[in-house]
């Protein structure tokens, strides 16, 4: 009897439990789960529940079930508020009168029904790229188009384009934002210049990585008569461009990033705005946001200007440039960019001294053949030419942050797109404090000051060591990630109380946000949004979707280039470890491949050992702890899944590896 009346109470509940937002996730087998917000448990959604709903996809779902003592919610999809993704590469299947394209997504979904006349000439078993264009909830089939028709040969096209469109970004851009980008004038409207600053007659160059294509910032300097440096920092004024509400402006918001991949970028905008009207290249006149300030000698900020200008660039630096200016201090502009360099290490000093953390930074480049086949792998490391950039873009975006926080309407604060980064979770930071004591470094941990300073001292310690790598590695791990917000809780990383970005809006949607709420507080109408924190969101969420697809492309190359070395030997470093085995990273290439615990378990039968992050045997005491260097022969190379696969070797012939080597 009681529990007929369970049954009743529980069924009442459902029916007064309102449709609830949340992104669908599709696991392979075919169910699906609406993950909700923090606090709220995964709804399950029955495939016949999806009601056009693809993975990934923002949807509502209304609860049909939900059992009394387990809480576990079962519901039904009752609309798409929007699509992660509307591009697929896959198969077409033709018949006679229609044809069907076959995805070839890791996640089921239903095929797309193509009409012959939206096939543009795509011939069956092709492989395309297809457009979702109309899926309304009583079609049986999704309908969609043929965008563009895939050759064999292109491998790596295809599958860096796999990579943007499984993570719904954009793979070209719709005709009505190109023809907008198109319309916007190239000659700089002369009643316009008028009400900028005008810092055309004042040294101005960019300097930007060797095969840059748009330049979003540049740097002025001069001497003033007071004794002080004038130092600008100019960035592309794209938001005189991208006004909001118009299809440039819903596009740049929709990607809210470029994705930078080995071979190419996905830009944000459209080229004829990110490499034409908004790149300030050499010898032209360009319209800027600028953030201007009067130094002393000592890298001291007298007096700061932020506001409207035109700049005219009179050289294009690349890093190289400037590094070999610095290190002969001889070349074009050599005083100054002395100057500038002297200037900037004061200011890296300086927010050291106040406790942001000194991680440094590697960056892996491939060398690329006409194919974009991979045939070097290169280390790049930050040098002194990228830290006079880096100080003087960190300048300029605190500085905004600072300036805007101090306005209040109202006694409230403005909504702003804060960059903000948490100061470190005590959970993750306690194996690892533990951690870092086997190789003999302290923690102080009585406040957030002074884990910095134990980290920066760490690091010092360690530089040249052999734990270097995994200490580094581990440290970032601990670390919170940075995120968007209007909440400004201050970046803890970088030591600032205010930081937001205002330095490279052709590729990052909330500084073109930065630039418009700053201009409405200079013109004295500032802009009250009340989606801010929404559009924080959407760009954060966006921004990590990006670096995981740059992440995915790193490793389809890293694969791709190892592909021809399988059976060969290496020397590696463990790099990670799991219940499932170990993670080596190769010393020549940085290319990282899994050891799996089955390849082990001839040798001894191991298990993780997580406060020590090591894998150990129960009978040899051998471990492998991240950090230990070990030999590795690669077995398979999987580009599908870019997934390198490795076995460890206990006794490696010495002639084996120097010969793979050379």
């Amino acid at each position: 009897m009681s529990k007929k009346k369970k049954g009743k109470h529980s069924a009442h509940k459902t029916t007064v439990l309102p449709t609830m937002k949340g992104v669908l996730e599709v696991t392979r087998s075919g169910i699906g789960y609406v993950v909700m917000g923090e606090g709220v448990g995964d709804i399950l959604v029955r495939p016949g529940d999806f009601n056009t709903a693809l993975h990934g996809d923002t949807v509502r779902v209304k609860v049909i079930k939900e059992n009394a003592n387990t809480k576990k919610k079962e519901g039904r999809i009752t609309e798409v508020v929007q699509r992660k993704q509307t591009e697929f590469i896959g198969h077409i299947q033709l018949s006679t009168n229609f044809a069907f394209f076959i995805p070839t997504s890791e996640k089921p979904m239903p095929d797309i029904f193509i009409p012959l006349f939206k096939l543009k000439g795509a011939k069956n078993k092709e492989k395309v790229i297809v457009k979702l264009v109309q899926w309304e909830k009583g079609d049986k089939k999704p309908i969609g188009e043929v965008v563009s028709i895939m050759k064999e040969e292109d491998i790596n096209d295809a599958a860096m384009k796999e990579i943007l469109a499984e993570a719904g970004f954009p793979l070209a851009f719709e005709a009505d934002v190109t023809e907008a980008a198109h319309r916007l004038p190239e000659v700089l409207d002369s009643k316009e210049i008028k009400q900028r600053k005008d810092c055309r007659d004042i040294l101005t160059f960019t300097i930007d990585p060797i095969d840059a294509k748009d330049f979003d910032d540049a740097i002025s300097f001069r001497y003033l008569k007071n004794g002080l440096y004038e130092i600008g920092v100019h960035i592309a004024d794209v938001s005189y461009y991208v006004e909001p509400d118009t299809a440039l402006d819903e596009e740049a918001y929709k990607r809210a990033t470029s994705v930078y991949l080995p071979d190419r970028v996905n830009p944000m905008l459209p080229e004829r705005i990110s490499n034409e009207l908004c790149s300030l290249r050499p010898h032209e006149d360009k319209f800027t946001f600028s953030a201007i300030f009067q130094m002393n000698n000592k890298g001291e900020v007298q007096e700061y200007w932020l506001g409207k200008t035109v700049i005219h660039s009179d050289q294009r630096f690349a890093y190289e440039d400037v590094q070999q200016i610095i290190e002969t201090k001889a070349g074009k502009y050599v005083d100054e960019i002395m100057l500038l360099h002297d200037i900037a290490q004061r200011l890296r000093k300086q927010r050291f001294k106040s406790g942001a953390i000194n991680f440094s930074s590697q960056e892996v480049r491939f060398k690329l053949d006409d194919k974009g086949k991979p045939i070097g792998i290169v280390i790049k490391e930050s040098k002194e030419a990228n830290q006079l950039i880096e100080e003087l873009m960190l300048l300029a975006n605190k500085t905004v942050a600072a300036h805007v926080s101090k306005i209040k309407i109202n006694n409230k604060e403005i909504p702003f797109p804060y960059r903000v980064h948490d100061q470190p979770d005590e959970d993750k930071l306690k194996p690892f404090i533990e951690f870092a004591k086997k190789y003999g470094h302290k923690f102080d941990i009585s406040s957030p000051e002074k884990i910095a300073f134990s980290f920066n001292q760490m690091l010092l310690d360690v530089k040249g060591k052999p734990e270097q790598h995994v200490l580094e590695q581990l440290g970032i791990r601990t670390m919170a990630k940075a995120i968007y917000t209007t909440e400004n809780i201050g970046h803890y990383g970088l030591a600032f109380e205010h930081y937001a970005h205002f330095t490279s809006p052709i590729r990052r949607y909330p500084d073109v946000l930065v630039h418009r709420v700053l201009q409405s507080i200079l013109s004295e109408k500032p802009i009250i949004d009340k989606k801010m924190e929404e559009k924080c969101r959407h760009c954060s969420e966006r921004e990590r979707a990006a670096m995981e697809c740059e992440r995915d492309g790193n490793k389809y190359k890293q694969v791709e280039f190892l592909k021809a070395h399988v059976g060969e030997v290496f020397e590696a470093v463990v790099s990670g470890v799991a219940s499932f085995g170990f993670f080596a990273e190769t010393v020549a290439h940085k290319c990282e491949g899994l050891v799996s615990i089955v390849s082990l378990s001839d040798y001894d039968d191991f298990r993780l050992i997580e406060s020590d992050y090591s894998l150990a045997g129960r009978r040899s005491g051998r471990q492998f702890r991240m950090g230990d260097k070990v030999m590795v022969r690669l077995v398979a190379a999987n580009l599908d899944k870019r997934q390198l696969d490795f076995e460890w070797i206990l006794n490696a012939d010495k002639n084996e590896i120097s010969k793979k080597k050379k």
